[in-house]
C-alpha cells in the first residue's frame, strides 16, 4: 500500500469523478484507475461502486477513507518536522475563521505569515463556531478563530480568550434606529429581524439575551452569512444585531449601541497536542506557545 494510492482514493472520494480526480492529482486517468485498482485487489475489497453516471464509496471504502487521510495528514507530518529540524518551516496549515472575527485582522496576519514561511501551504475555511472547534478537535484543522456567547467555552481544545465585545443593533440608514444614540432590547422587540440560522453560536447570544430580558421577537430571515444579513438589513427588511467591532467593515448600514446588549466572546483554538510546525508558527505570530491555552 503506497501513500500515492491514498491520495488517489483521497481524489475520487472527494471529487466523486475518476477524470476529475486525475485532473487534481496531475496524472492521466487510466493511471489512477490502475493504482486504485491495485490497492482494492491488495485489500480484498472494493472501494468504489461505479457506473456511468456516478461513484461511490463502498461500505469498505468509507471505511478505508479518513484511516487514508490521517495516514497522508501523519506523512505530511512527518516531513514538516523534519524540515523544522533543520530550520525549515514547511507543510500544510488550515486556518479556520468565523466569518465575523474582529479581534484579530486575520487578511494581515496572513499577509505576514506567507512571506516568512513560503514552504507553507495555507488554507482557510469559513465556518460557524461550533463546527470549526469540532474540526480543530479531530484535526482536520490546525487553529481557529470564533466567537461564542458568555457562559460557553470551546472544550477539548487548547483556548486562548482574543477579546469580549457587546452586539450592536444594525439597520438601514432611513430605519428610526439612524437617529438614536443608543437604544434598549425592548425598543427593538417588536421589529423583523435578519439574524443568523437558529440553534448556532451566532444566534444563540441574542436569543439569549431576549429570552433573559423576557422579550420574544420575530425573526423574519434566517441566514448563515454575515454578507447576505446587511444586504437585507440595507434593503429595510429588517434589523439586525451584529458585533459592534465587526460593523465598521460593514458599509451602507447604521450601528446604534444597545445598553443591555447581548455579547460574545472571541477565542482562538488549538490542538491539545503538539502542533505542526506551521501552526506552531502561526501560534507564535499571535504571542502564543503551543502549550498555552487551558484544554
Amino acid at each position: 500500500m503506497e501513500l500515492q494510492q491514498m491520495r488517489y482514493v483521497v481524489a475520487v472520494a472527494e471529487t466523486a469523478n475518476f477524470t476529475r480526480a486525475a485532473e487534481r492529482c496531475l496524472v492521466v486517468q487510466s493511471a489512477l484507475s490502475h493504482q486504485i485498482a491495485r490497492l482494492e485487489r491488495e485489500l480484498g475489497a472494493r472501494l468504489f461502486d461505479r457506473t456511468s453516471r456516478r461513484v461511490r464509496l463502498t461500505p469498505a471504502g468509507e471505511a478505508f477513507l479518513p484511516a487514508a487521510r490521517q495516514a497522508l495528514e501523519a506523512a505530511e507530518r512527518a516531513r514538516a518536522e523534519a524540515a523544522a529540524a533543520v530550520g525549515e518551516v514547511r507543510g500544510p496549515l488550515v486556518i479556520g475563521a468565523i466569518p465575523t472575527v474582529a479581534a484579530v485582522d486575520l487578511p494581515a496576519l496572513l499577509r505576514d505569515y506567507r512571506p516568512r514561511h513560503p514552504g507553507v501551504r495555507v488554507r482557510l475555511r469559513v465556518g460557524g463556531s461550533e463546527e470549526l472547534v469540532e474540526q480543530v478537535r479531530q484535526g482536520g484543522m490546525d487553529v481557529a478563530f470564533l466567537g461564542l456567547p458568555l457562559g460557553s467555552r470551546p472544550k477539548g481544545v487548547r483556548v486562548r480568550e482574543l477579546a469580549r465585545g457587546d452586539l450592536a443593533a444594525v439597520a438601514s440608514p432611513d430605519h428610526w434606529l439612524s437617529g438614536r444614540a443608543e437604544v434598549e432590547l425592548r425598543e427593538i422587540a417588536d421589529e423583523t429581524f435578519v439574524d443568523f440560522s437558529a440553534g448556532t453560536a451566532g444566534r444563540a447570544q441574542s436569543d439569549q439575551a431576549f429570552a433573559a430580558a423576557g422579550l420574544t421577537r420575530e425573526v423574519a430571515f434566517e441566514v448563515t452569512a454575515p454578507d447576505f444579513i446587511t444586504r437585507l438589513v440595507r434593503m429595510g427588511l429588517g434589523i439586525s444585531l451584529l458585533p459592534a467591532a465587526f460593523v465598521p467593515e460593514v458599509p451602507g448600514v447604521v450601528a446604534v449601541p444597545i445598553r443591555d446588549a447581548p455579547a460574545r466572546v472571541e477565542y482562538l483554538v488549538w490542538s491539545r497536542f503538539r502542533p505542526a510546525p506551521p501552526a506552531a508558527a502561526l501560534l507564535a505570530a499571535l504571542g502564543v506557545g503551543p502549550e498555552d491555552g487551558a484544554a
